[in-house]
């Protein structure tokens, strides 16, 4: 997944984010337009409709039909995705579309469970399904035969450009767990620490693979190292478990100065077990993803970073390009839709603590 790089971190995050904002201008703008006319302007582009299947909606109904498969219902994360959703849902019913939203009720067994619910997905005969891809080899059969079946399909989330062109999908829009976790490995290092400690408690899923494999990477590049926790994919969602696990290797090997985590939840139980191992004056704790109690700790100086993919922008982005690609054949060039990654520290904490109050971070 590492791809050649020449410039900074910095300046590739930022340049990406300048991206994806000009693609939500010409989104709105095309959004607004096509509320406001209630009625297509326009075809298939020939490049997505030969990578997609269809590419139009339904000849029966004339109307958009969408389903997001998204994390379930009690994942932090996947709230705020959740929350994009419904705001980009708004304009698909202004048009007389619908969206729905699909789930698993755990992660314990998330491939081949998602792999059921694009199956569900294909059985309501959508006009689009808009999909992570965590566990390829799972999943893809499905996804494939989705897109055999003339649905139109857009991966998000996971997986990246490489699963979205495997599959034939649309576009990715998501972020780059490679390429986010190599920048908090860079910042661990740059902080000073030099044995990283990646807590992975959903082993084998692409994303969370690949978001270790980066902190390993960037800490590599500065001179420091980093090993992986991984633990039962049932401890997901666990606090107890998780905060045991973490005590426990911190206190089996002093050498830990770092611990980072895939998720918010399992970065309170890391700092739980930080505080219960009396570490707290040399191990720094980092994160992917945003949430309140991230946002508290960064502020009062004991987390060091969250890695933000600004999930709000992924669930209102796939909808939206989704709906406006159905209804006018409007698609943005730009494959991939990068949403992050975009460090949160104690210089920008102010800017996110506020987007998190209006419930979009």
């Amino acid at each position: 997944m590492e791809r050649t790089q020449t410039r900074r971190p910095t300046d590739r995050r930022l340049s990406r984010r300048g991206l994806t904002a000009l693609s939500l201008l010409a989104l709105t703008a095309t959004a607004l337009t096509g509320c406001a006319s209630g009625k297509a302007t326009g075809g298939d582009t020939g490049q997505a409709t030969a990578s997609s299947g269809g590419g139009t909606t339904t000849a029966k109904t004339g109307k958009v039909s969408i389903v997001v498969i998204g994390g379930k219902s009690d994942d932090p994360f996947f709230s705020t995705v959740k929350r994009g959703v419904e705001d980009a849902t708004k304009l698909v019913k202004a048009g007389g579309g619908t969206v729905t939203y699909l789930g698993p009720a755990n992660y314990d067994n998330l491939g081949p469970d998602v792999a059921k619910l694009t199956q569900t997905a294909i059985s309501q005969n959508p006009t689009a399904i808009l999909v992570p891809d965590w566990v390829p080899e799972n999943q893809d059969s499905a996804i494939k035969q989705a897109i055999a079946k003339g649905i139109t399909v857009f991966i998000y989330n996971s997986g990246g450009i490489e699963a979205a062109n495997k599959v034939g999908a649309v576009k990715y829009i998501g972020s780059d767990d490679y390429q986010a976790g190599k920048a908090g490995g860079v910042k661990f290092a740059e902080e000073g620490a030099k044995n990283i400690l990646c807590v992975n408690t959903v082993p084998g899923a692409a994303n969370s693979e690949a978001r270790c494999k980066g902190i390993k990477d960037g800490a590599t590049s500065k001179g420091s190292s980093s090993k992986q926790l991984p633990l039962p994919s049932s401890n997901f969602g666990n606090p107890s478990a998780v905060t045991q696990a973490i005590k426990g290797a911190l206190l089996q090997d002093s050498s830990i100065d770092a611990v980072v985590t895939i998720g918010v939840g399992d970065a309170d139980s890391a700092a739980s077990a930080i505080k219960q191992a009396n570490v707290g004056s040399k191990v720094k704790l980092g994160t992917f993803d945003l949430s309140q109690s991230q946002l508290d700790r960064i502020k009062a100086g004991t987390q060091l970073f969250a890695i933000d993919q600004q999930p709000y922008l992924q669930g209102f982005y796939v909808v939206s390009m989704a709906n406006q690609y159905l209804s006018y054949g409007v698609l943005p060039p730009q494959n991939p839709i990068l949403t992050g990654p975009l460090l949160v520290t104690k210089d920008n904490v102010d800017k996110a603590i506020a987007g998190a109050k209006a419930g979009v971070r």
